[in-house]
């Protein structure tokens, strides 16, 4: 089965470079043209079923693709970006939140582990790959959500990990 993945289309959060985990940020005028480019680009790859955060910058870029592809978007709340406690709204380059990027099985004060997101994340394509298996499906989710997901499929150095991002509304396709 192929499985596309995208972050959601940009926020002023993310124009801000600060730490957006369950704040519910709409997109920007950036994230909604992000949307749509990326809709476009997924207008003739067969996308069956779209899975999206609850999250409402999440749920725009799939709405956008729904609208592109024909496919129905359901919401599963394990897509939701990882809960980053105090660091929430702080610059994503403060040392504090940075330090805490590094330990994966530590939470972060008031959130959660990466560890704890990656279980989550894990159940979700498990369920996905066993109940839609010979579909094309896309999730529409986060930039943390999305790092733990490449761990599902590759693995990678806690550095790698630590450096690896997805930009805004740009998919990468996996096969399950």
């Amino acid at each position: 089965m192929k499985l596309y993945c995208a972050r959601h289309g940009k926020t002023e959060w993310n124009a801000k470079d600060l730490v957006q985990g369950r704040t519910d940020n709409p997109l920007n005028p950036e994230g909604i043209a992000q949307a749509e480019r990326l809709a476009e680009s997924c207008r003739d790859l067969g996308i069956d079923l779209i899975i999206s955060s609850p999250l409402i910058r999440a749920a725009e870029t799939a709405r956008a693709v729904s609208i592109a592809t024909g496919a129905p978007v359901i919401t599963d709340v394990r897509l939701i970006e990882q809960d980053y406690g105090i660091y929430e709204g702080q610059h994503r380059f403060c040392d504090g939140f940075l330090q805490n990027k590094r330990q994966f099985a530590y939470r972060y004060p008031g959130g959660e582990s990466m560890m704890m997101l990656a279980q989550r994340v894990y159940d979700l394509l498990d369920e996905v790959k066993e109940q839609h298996s010979g579909k094309t499906v896309m999730l529409v989710c986060h930039g943390g959500v999305l790092r733990a997901l490449h761990t599902y499929f590759y693995d990678m150095t806690n550095d790698e990990y630590f450096n690896y991002n997805i930009d805004n509304a740009t998919p990468v396709l996996y096969e399950l």
